[in-house]
């Protein structure tokens, strides 16, 4: 084989591989995102809301399930309600959409790889987080009253007074919360960094990441319902949910050794 045509074979194989790169992560964006919308569907479909395209269609765009805020002045009607089994459901459509789109828009050699990473997203990036969290939850609302009612307060009927007794009492269970999610977040590297050596068989050390906080901002609902148990800020704050949900499965599709 001649020099000029070694040069042409491998100008052609580095394009194709810029066009490949080019394609994989808006492709494992968009087949993550797909997960991530058709566990919100189903999820939405349990909760007691219609997908006929009719009834979307005549349903005004703010009250569609997606986007729907809690409102005291009509508490009757519903929201989607995002818990830890919801939570883990459209985390683990996510992995799976992302893994789909790494194994479409990726060269195949890259796919053991995807796959590792999808055991580890789904087991250290999800489940040990929220398992904290949703501990940690569960332990504060059994206990919410006699927290609250030791927490000090302002004497006064002052505006300062009134917003800082408001602080106090939610501190509880911010901290609670915040601490068991950086709990979680660790011990979910830490099982990552096992999987890696125990299952594996890869010395890898995976430190932690700032994607890796993303998919954990539904852990800032909990806290959020955990100060509120109803109000429009929790609500939205479960409606951006998913889009951080859809971290796990980009992260998937897109890894590589």
């Amino acid at each position: 084989m001649s020099i000029h045509q070694i040069t042409s074979f491998n100008g052609y194989t580095s394009n194709q591989q810029q066009n490949q790169d080019r394609y994989l992560k808006p492709g494992v964006i968009l087949t993550s995102a797909f997960g991530v919308g058709t566990a919100l569907a189903a999820i939405s479909k349990r909760q007691g809301f219609s997908l006929k395209p009719s009834s979307i269609k005549n349903t005004p765009v703010r009250d569609w399930a997606i986007f729907r805020l809690y409102n005291k002045k009509r508490p009757d009607k519903k929201t989607i309600e995002l818990e830890e089994k919801e939570i883990i459901s459209m985390a683990c459509a996510s992995v799976a959409g992302g893994l789909a789109g790494g194994a479409i828009f990726d060269d195949k050699k890259h796919f053991k790889a995807k796959l590792r990473e999808s055991v580890n997203q789904i087991l250290g990036n999800v489940l040990v987080p929220v398992a904290c969290v949703g501990g940690a939850s569960r332990l504060y609302k059994a206990n919410k009253v006699k927290l609250m009612s030791a927490m000090p307060q302002l004497k006064g009927s002052g505006k300062f007074a009134k917003n800082f007794n408001k602080v106090l009492k939610v501190l509880p269970g911010s901290v609670a919360t915040i601490v068991s999610l950086g709990i979680g977040i660790v011990a979910g590297n830490r099982v990552s960094n096992f999987l890696n050596e125990k299952l594996f068989h890869k010395k890898v050390e995976r430190n932690i990441k700032g994607s890796d906080f993303a998919p954990h901002v539904d852990d800032l609902g909990m806290a959020v319902s955990l100060m509120a148990d109803k109000s429009k800020g929790a609500s939205f704050i479960q409606r951006i949910v998913p889009l951080f949900l859809c971290v796990p499965g980009v992260e998937t599709g897109t890894h590589r050794d």
